[in-house]
């Protein structure tokens, strides 16, 4: 796996997360932020998209646009 960063959330005190990565060879992404426990949030997600066991939602600031854009636009998978 050739992971690469592209940031985290420069306003984040601590200097950690949240996090955007992608993987260089499949071109999938990987977040890295606060996971979604609200109930009724979960439920109003659930409700167009079911979460199965094995998956979980993370928060992202909106603050992070440039980032994500910038690890889409990063290359695109042949």
């Amino acid at each position: 796996m050739a992971l690469r960063f592209h940031g985290k959330d420069p306003n984040n005190p601590g200097n950690t997360c949240p996090a955007v990565f992608r993987d260089e060879e499949t071109g999938d992404f990987y977040f890295q932020g606060e996971t979604v426990i609200d109930p009724a949030l979960l439920a109003r997600i659930a409700a167009d998209s079911p979460l199965l066991d094995t998956e979980s939602v993370v928060k992202l600031p909106a603050r992070m646009v440039e980032i994500i854009t910038e690890a889409c636009r990063a290359g695109v998978v042949r």
